[in-house]
């Protein structure tokens, strides 16, 4: 078996050769173009366009366009940013058309690979998206490649969240429209509840490019997206439920013990975000409540509240799952380390979570409408993504989307020195030892970047590293708007930042 794997391995490798080899022709190819459009005027080459619609409506396909329209980018770019696009990010952007993912390190410039493609399948006049982590980058991108398309006769826009209605359709009208995941699928529910078709913003999904693609359409894939509507009141057992499950004794569950543990009121289980109650949690709640049998069908509802009351007891913890600020509960991603303003956890736990810390309980809402991501993505008729991490997860891109990866090669080589992890026995041995390395380092003018799981972990880290004297910042959750400034800051001379894993994701950071 492992014989036949390594030579299925081969064959995949072989075939991998043989697409950069093609790749690289047509780059070579697109760059044989380059003096026809340096010789257009201003002029004539914002009229490409329209030359490259009709063409398209005389019936020439996008693959035939292709060379030529990467040729106008090309010299878009040179005249709007002084920038001329390398070949690998040509392939780069070939790939992205074929409705694959292209893998390129960090710091190749995808942002610029992707107006490429974008433009090309703009060409057909439904609008394409591109589709990225956080509002920031959809505006910074935006904004960033804005004089290309402005310079090739073509329009961008980008939508973010609490966006005016007129604005927000105005943006989807443009040739090329930015936004994040889930501002995207909010906008496709919004859509299919609307009552007339002046109503509707989006006009299809013709084409999109995911950035940062293995966190949206992996790690992110099955959040689901809801929109609800008026609520059902029952504050008041909320908070009864909370203080009976302050007095209860949780148990973390283990599998070996049949028949549970004796001296747990309820277990819970961590990975699987579940509780089961035992007789003396049912007890309690019934006494509490006056109630004879939690399990009569009329208290059904009460046995969902008991859940939730033990999960919010035992598996959500302050500062880790949730913040509360400003008096409310607000939820902590557990992917970017960030608070998620406006989402709530659905079917009462998010009051319950309430209820435990005392807070004003702000009542459930019933579900309208509701889309995971990785089926709003799945709505694309072609869909493509880059990122500099996507190799490791191959099988699940091609398995749920049918996306291949294509791993483009840097420019030049790459200098970076990728070492090994290190593995320490205890946490202090682990953290005296990056606080030796941090110190060395920033005594020796190299700025160094730190990232962390959690904010609690940035926030240990950076008392270790005042009570040493070394000056330094932090990001996470609670700093999230300065966030952009501090990453682009991270890289000057004896700089040391500290952040959450995903924080700042995609922002540049300029060596001093």
């Amino acid at each position: 078996m492992a014989q036949q794997f390594g030579s299925f391995e081969k064959v995949l490798r072989v075939g991998e050769g043989r697409r950069l080899k093609r790749l690289a022709e047509q780059a070579a190819y697109i760059t044989s173009l380059e003096p026809d459009f340096e010789a257009l005027s201003d002029e004539q080459l914002a009229g490409k366009t329209a030359e490259f619609k009709q063409r398209f409506e005389n019936g020439e396909s996008l693959e035939e366009l292709l060379f030529e329209v990467y040729a106008a980018v090309r010299e878009a770019f040179k005249r709007t940013l002084g920038v001329r696009l390398f070949d690998v990010q040509l392939m780069g952007g070939i790939v992205l058309h074929e409705g694959d993912i292209a893998e390129m390190k960090t710091g190749e410039g995808k942002t610029f690979v992707a107006v490429q493609p974008l433009y090309l399948n703009a060409l057909e006049g439904n609008g394409v998206h591109l589709i990225t982590v956080n509002d920031y980058l959809a505006k910074r991108d935006c904004e960033w490649t804005k004089p290309v398309y402005e310079a090739l006769g073509m329009r961008d826009a980008y939508i973010e969240n609490m966006m005016p209605f007129a604005e927000r359709k105005d943006a989807y009208a443009a040739d090329v429209t930015f936004g994040t995941n889930s501002e995207f699928g909010f906008d496709y529910l919004r859509d299919n509840m609307a009552v007339s078709l002046e109503g509707v913003v989006q006009r299809g999904h013709r084409y999109g490019i995911v950035d940062e693609v293995d966190s949206i359409l992996i790690d992110e894939a099955r959040t689901p997206l809801i929109i609800s509507g008026e609520p059902e009141t029952a504050a008041q057992l909320y908070y009864d439920f909370a203080r009976v499950a302050k007095q209860l004794n949780g148990v973390p569950h283990d599998p070996l013990l049949k028949g549970g543990n004796p001296d747990a009121d309820f277990e819970y289980d961590e990975k699987h975000k579940t509780v089961g109650a035992g007789h003396a949690a049912i007890e309690a709640v019934e006494r509490a409540l006056r109630i004879d049998n939690l399990y009569d069908p009329r208290n059904a509802q009460l046995v969902n509240h008991l859940n939730q009351a033990l999960k919010a007891q035992s598996l959500f913890q302050r500062d880790v799952d949730y913040v509360v600020q400003d008096g409310e509960v607000k939820i902590v991603d557990e992917f970017t380390g960030r608070i998620m303003e406006g989402r709530r956890w659905s079917e009462g736990l998010h009051q319950a979570v309430e209820a435990k810390e005392g807070v004003r309980i702000q009542e459930e809402h019933v579900t309208l409408a509701t889309i995971t991501l990785q089926n709003y993505f799945r709505l694309y008729e072609k869909l493509a993504g880059m990122t500099g991490t996507a190799k490791t997860e191959e099988k699940e891109f091609v398995e749920i989307y049918n996306l291949h990866v294509v791993e483009i090669p840097t420019n030049v080589p790459v200098a970076r020195g990728d070492k090994n992890d290190l593995i320490f026995k205890s946490k202090e041995g682990k953290f005296e030892a990056v606080l030796r390395d941090i110190k060395e380092r920033h005594e020796a003018g190299q700025p160094v970047l730190v990232g962390t799981i959690a904010v609690e972990t940035s926030q240990y880290l950076s008392e270790l590293l005042k009570r040493h004297g070394v000056p330094h910042s932090v990001l996470n959750v609670k700093e999230h708007a300065r966030e952009a400034e501090i990453i682009k800051d991270a890289g000057q001379t004896g700089a040391v930042t500290i952040a959450t894993n995903m924080a700042g994701r995609g922002v540049d950071i300029k060596l001093g």
